[in-house]
């Protein structure tokens, strides 16, 4: 089964002191081996994913981004990431949300959610919570969701969001513009043996989130179903 290597921290530590594409072409073909060994954690990391959910990502290699970095509106004019990163989506219209792990020296995590909602989604969601938040509250104060996640998280507005009331008792929930859950792993646990393993476990205690959104975001305001 595919395991983080020491050797993957290495080449990344290096990569960040040297981000140029001369030193990466250098060192290209250490950079083929440990791209290898991440699409072979993702594969192992997919193949558990897909015990318990419907995934439309259908292999690790198509998971896993590339290392090249789009520089075209950045001041950072670094070519490469000095991370490895991929995202499994789930499957079908009736099931949103996304899976994503991240592998950086020291800031190694696994996270999901709504990263970009679009202005349609983002509206049902708050319309939804602006009406009934009993049950997103739920699983929020939930010891497992607190002890693996702590709160939701994600970028936010600094105003109230037009059409909503500035005195809503769930103000902080209506001002997100994302809806995501991260959990920090250890550089150590990432290089154990059953890493995926742990991987999806994380993974799994995200559903009752998915699970509520997805219910959201496929029925209209009455609860009936859109598709």
């Amino acid at each position: 089964m595919g395991t983080i290597k020491k050797s993957t921290f290495h080449f990344l530590n290096q990569l960040k002191s040297n981000n140029n594409r001369e030193w990466f072409q250098e060192h290209k073909d250490t950079f083929d081996k440990e791209y290898v060994s991440v699409i072979s954690f993702a594969d192992s990391a997919l193949e558990e994913l897909t015990k318990h959910d419907m995934i439309e990502t259908v292999s690790g290699k198509k998971s896993v981004y590339r290392i090249y970095r789009d520089i075209r509106f950045s001041k950072d004019k670094t070519p490469y990431k000095t991370f490895f990163s991929g995202y499994f989506r789930r499957a079908t219209n009736l099931l949103r949300g996304g899976y994503y792990f991240h592998i950086e020296p020291g800031n190694c995590f696994v996270a999901g959610g709504f990263w970009n909602p679009n202005s349609e989604d983002l509206l049902r969601i708050r319309k939804e919570i602006s009406i009934d938040s009993s049950e997103l509250k739920i699983i929020l104060n939930d010891s497992n969701f607190i002890k693996n996640f702590g709160e939701l998280k994600g970028n936010r507005l600094k105003t109230v969001p037009r059409g909503f009331d500035i005195n809503h008792k769930d103000l902080h929930l209506l001002q997100l513009k994302q809806y995501l859950v991260v959990k920090k792993i250890s550089d150590e646990d990432v290089l154990k043996e059953n890493f995926y393993l742990k991987v999806n476990e994380t993974f799994a205690q995200m559903r009752p989130l998915f699970n509520y959104m997805s219910e959201v975001l496929t029925t209209d305001e009455n609860g009936v179903s859109i598709y």
